[in-house]
């Protein structure tokens, strides 16, 4: 299960739904994995931060958590995706993509509350909490 952005920064604001989403995946022993695109997503607002003890928790949460990379197939199928949503008409964010071509290729499900961009594309399976 790859978390999306969003679900990271509600973790990490202590959400109720996503913490109780991330006790319900623990328990089920499903690998949790993040993206690369995430990192950058998450990290791009956090470098102004000056309370070390929030950057300390980005830094946890983020260590904690398979990462899978940015590579050569998953950018082209983020390619691929961002290209046939864009001709459907339903343009999704060009990281939006990135995280669905990693998904994609590595077979995996994304967990998100952005359910609108990633419903989008065709062939991903995408839970919400």
């Amino acid at each position: 299960m790859i978390l999306d952005t969003t679900f990271i920064i509600d973790l990490l604001r202590k959400d109720p739904a996503s913490v109780e989403k991330a006790a319900s995946l623990q328990r089920s022993g499903e690998p949790v994995l993040a993206t690369a695109v995430s990192v950058f997503e998450v990290w791009q607002g956090a470098v102004d931060l000056k309370d070390v003890e929030k950057r300390r928790k980005i830094e946890s949460l983020l260590s904690s958590i398979g990462l899978l990379p940015l590579d050569c197939d998953c950018a082209k199928e983020a390619g691929r995706v961002h290209d046939e949503c864009y001709r459907r008409g339903v343009p999704i964010d060009p990281e939006d993509s990135m995280i669905a071509g990693i998904a994609l290729t590595h077979g995996q499900a994304v967990l998100t509350r952005n359910v609108k961009h990633f419903r989008q594309v065709r062939g991903l399976s995408v839970e919400t909490y």
